[in-house]
């Protein structure tokens, strides 16, 4: 790879000829990771797939279930964090090191200093700022039907497709901010001894000098889960994994190795 190739960011070089061939690649290995390893992407996806029949579940029982739409939309937003453990797994695979529970559970505490625990906090606010905005274009749309009394045939009338609409889009923005600033942040702070700030900034230039193609990426994780979630959320024991293996790989091409 050339330098003209490469963006430099302190203390890293990203590289900025991602091509759709790296994608096939990535998910190939992801795959592959996911074969040779799987009652590790099994665990990790268990937990995700538990959480999304709770809520969907809990919100049936109250009488809510069409507040599961914004909240299965926002669901995704965890699902690189949740991919935390699986990046140690594909790491240690590919250093030919021995797979241990204790070592890759314990690469959710990222390098003991706790970046990865303030990444968390900032995808939770992102979420919670996500249920907020769809509160309020739920408001601004259905307001006649009262903002606890949401209802699917409500989704079917006018007003409720413009929600939809207009909520599809407001998502797919904050999805999008957040896939830019965890994209390579997350595997990055659980690969070095990095600040989250600097993280960030790496996984932001990534996307910023490989545009097509990481959105690209964005759009086969979000085509991906949601086709995932579909059956009761059971396709994601496959697809959470892979996804998720496939991303360590993406960030391996995307950021140069240490000198």
């Amino acid at each position: 790879m050339s330098m003209v190739e490469q963006a430099k960011i302190a203390p890293v070089e990203i590289a900025r000829d991602l091509t759709d061939t790296d994608l096939r690649a990535a998910l190939a290995a992801g795959w592959s990771d996911f074969k040779a390893n799987p009652a590790f992407g099994l665990f990790f996806a268990f937990f995700y797939v538990l959480g999304g029949m709770a809520l969907y579940f809990g919100l049936f029982a109250r009488g809510e279930v069409a507040w599961f739409i914004p909240i299965a939309a926002g669901f995704p937003l965890f699902a690189p964090f949740a991919a935390v453990g699986l990046y140690e797994v594909s790491r240690r695979r590919e250093a030919g090191e021995k797979m241990e529970w204790g070592a890759i559970l314990g690469a959710l505490r990222g390098r003991g200093d706790e970046q990865l625990l303030v990444m968390g906090v900032v995808v939770l606010l992102i979420f919670g700022f996500w249920i907020i905005l769809a509160r309020g274009v739920f408001a601004i749309f259905m307001a006649q039907s009262g903002i606890g009394g949401a209802s699917l045939a409500l989704l079917g009338s006018g007003s409720g497709i413009m929600m939809l609409i207009i909520g599809s889009i407001i998502g797919a923005l904050v999805a999008l901010a957040l896939f830019s600033i965890t994209v390579v942040s997350l595997p990055m702070l659980m690969d070095r001894n990095v600040d989250f700030i600097t993280a960030i900034i790496v996984s932001m230039e990534a996307v910023r000098s490989n545009p097509q193609t990481m959105l690209k990426w964005a759009g086969i994780i979000a085509v991906g889960l949601f086709a995932a979630m579909l059956p009761l959320f059971l396709g994601l024991f496959i697809v959470l994994p892979v996804l998720g293996h496939a991303t360590w790989h993406i960030y391996r091409r995307v950021v140069a190795a240490p000198t």
